[in-house]
């Protein structure tokens, strides 16, 4: 059973950490969107959770990549914080793309603007976590 339990010290000090920066990746998307994330969640819009669910995601292969690399707390905490803003840079970059009626669009739900959101995050965490790994 000890052996099983070596590594528990590493994950009740990394996890925290990630978790943590999860937590903020979250809360800072919510703010950068122009429309009211949780709100329409909540309402049941298919198009909001889906471009919310495709942006924690994309954000949590990010921290995984890193954590997977990361030579210390402090290399994780810098290099969430440049996934982090990786991942708003391809939302505004997704938003021009997706033209200024956005908003309008996500509230309505209209699905396929939350898939293509949702990919665009997924896309934007593969490829940086991706390059976190040299």
């Amino acid at each position: 059973m000890t052996n099983y339990l070596a590594t528990l010290p590493a994950f009740l000090t990394w996890f925290p950490v990630c978790a943590a920066l999860l937590a903020a990746f979250a809360a800072i998307y919510i703010r950068v969107t122009p429309w009211a994330e949780l709100r329409l969640i909540r309402a049941g819009n298919n198009a909001a959770a889906v471009s919310f669910s495709g942006a924690i995601l994309g954000y949590s292969l990010v921290v995984a990549s890193v954590m997977l690399h990361a030579v210390s707390r402090i290399d994780l905490l810098v290099w969430g914080i440049v996934g982090l803003v990786v991942q708003v840079v391809a939302f505004y970059v997704a938003e021009k793309l997706l033209g200024a009626d956005l908003p309008r669009r996500m509230e309505e739900g209209q699905l396929s603007s939350g898939i293509m959101l949702a990919s665009t995050s997924l896309a934007a965490g593969v490829l940086n976590a991706a390059t976190m790994a040299f």
